[in-house]
């Protein structure tokens, strides 16, 4: 791990300019776990029937209205800044999906997740779990409350820090329809220097990762508020991560 934030940016910079604007780079020598995870081979087919039968059935019961609220789900407040994540989740075609399984997961304030395998010296918050879910609604429009997760160190090479960010997942009418994103904050100056959000070739989708803020969804003395809209098809959809199959 003696490479450094540098020499990581130097080889972001060369393979964007030597790489025509399209679909995010599964191999992405600066990302330095690519070279490891990508896949190698081709995609194997599967029963997605049988699959089905082993997986969860999600519904209004299962799903409680306080799951979507991050800072009560413990004994007492968590450590942070409170905020509101909103928005929609829409076809191609602008049309709302409805009673969409949407789950996020995230860092705390101090950009620490509530994981066993996150040792690095940053406080766990008792308070915080950092995971959540809801359904959408008719028009397709997801909320949540939580902190805003602070950015952590990882060992892709020297003095690497990742942007803060919310893991979102999305599942359609079943278990075998999984979509896995992320969203980032705007003005956030780690985004540039970060190989993952790089390895995203194209400047727009890149974009359409990045929250804006919403004066209208902040509340007075209590939180602030961004608006992210996830698009699932189409000319204009969010950036998904490729599967592992």
């Amino acid at each position: 791990m003696t490479t450094s934030q540098q020499e990581i940016s130097d080889e972001i910079a060369k393979i964007q300019a030597g790489t025509p604007v399209g679909a995010p780079l599964l191999d992405f020598p600066p990302y330095r776990s690519t070279l490891l995870r990508h896949p190698t081979k081709e995609p194997r087919h599967a029963d997605p029937e049988g699959a089905e039968l082993f997986a969860p059935v999600f519904g209004h019961s299962d799903v409680a209205a306080i799951e979507a609220d991050l800072t009560v789900q413990r004994g007492g407040e968590p450590i942070g800044e409170r905020i509101r994540v909103h928005g929609r989740v829409l076809d191609g075609d602008g049309r709302p999906v409805r009673r969409q399984l949407v789950e996020i997961w995230q860092a705390n304030a101090a950009g620490r997740y509530s994981h066993q395998g996150d040792q690095h010296p940053a406080p766990l918050d008792p308070n915080f779990t950092g995971v959540g879910r809801c359904l959408t609604d008719d028009a397709g429009w997801y909320s949540f409350t939580s902190i805003k997760p602070g950015p952590y160190p990882w060992r892709n090479h020297h003095n690497a820090w990742r942007p803060a960010h919310i893991h979102f997942s999305l599942f359609g009418t079943d278990f075998t329809q999984r979509l896995i994103t992320q969203m980032y904050f705007p003005g956030d100056q780690l985004l540039a220097l970060d190989p993952i959000a790089q390895s995203i070739t194209d400047p727009a989708a890149l974009s359409r990762l990045v929250a804006s803020y919403d004066h209208s969804l902040s509340e007075h003395e209590w939180l602030l508020g961004y608006r992210w809209d996830i698009v699932l098809t189409g000319s204009h959809a969010t950036y998904l991560e490729p599967s592992d199959d």
